[in-house]
């Protein structure tokens, strides 16, 4: 085992990172204040952050970030080693959502929500479509958009699985981050 494969002394956030603009900078600016976040960054997030104006070096910068390079999403296997106590997805399009309740994984953020759960890892995961409208950033302008009744479904669908929190809004995404570290530092699980 390599140095940079040995678990960390303190394990750290895997953060993933897909294709929606949906609060992308306020999440961005979650990411920037907790301590040991690694991001997990899906081919759509790379195009996404781009027509957002954020260069992907920018994140790099600050964060280590894995890329979806491999068939087989080879950086999944972190979690199989302690390397990450907590998995959050955030923002998560209505795709990712649906991957997730149908057990679907052929992408690098699917594939670690999988990995996640079969690890009993907890996961905090922040869906885009919660409300019958959404009013929302595009890339130079804001939209309003009207989630199909599937993308709701799944999302109620989702807060019933094992380890998974369900975060609708960016305030209830920084409560459950902030709940799920202050039961990290109590030592509950």
């Amino acid at each position: 085992m390599s140095q940079a494969d040995a678990p960390p002394i303190i394990p750290r956030i895997a953060w993933g990172l897909t294709g929606s603009g949906h609060f992308l900078r306020e999440s961005l600016a979650l990411i920037d204040a907790l301590p040991d976040v690694d991001l997990f960054v899906t081919k759509a997030a790379v195009e996404v952050l781009s027509m957002y104006g954020i260069p992907l070096k920018s994140l790099r910068d600050k964060h280590r970030i894995y890329q979806d390079h491999t068939a087989s999403s080879v950086p999944v296997g972190f979690l199989y080693s302690g390397h990450y106590h907590t998995l959050i997805i955030g923002p998560a399009t209505s795709n990712t959502v649906a991957k997730c309740v149908a057990g679907i994984s052929d992408t690098l953020v699917s594939n670690l929500y999988a990995q996640a759960g079969k690890c009993r890892v907890p996961s905090i995961v922040f869906a885009c479509d919660c409300e019958p409208t959404v009013i929302t950033e595009a890339p130079g302008r804001t939209v309003t958009l009207y989630p199909r009744p599937i993308d709701l479904e799944n999302t109620q669908r989702l807060k019933t699985y094992p380890y998974t929190t369900v975060a609708e809004n960016i305030e209830t995404l920084q409560r459950a981050i902030e709940q799920r570290l202050a039961c990290l530092s109590t030592s509950c699980s």
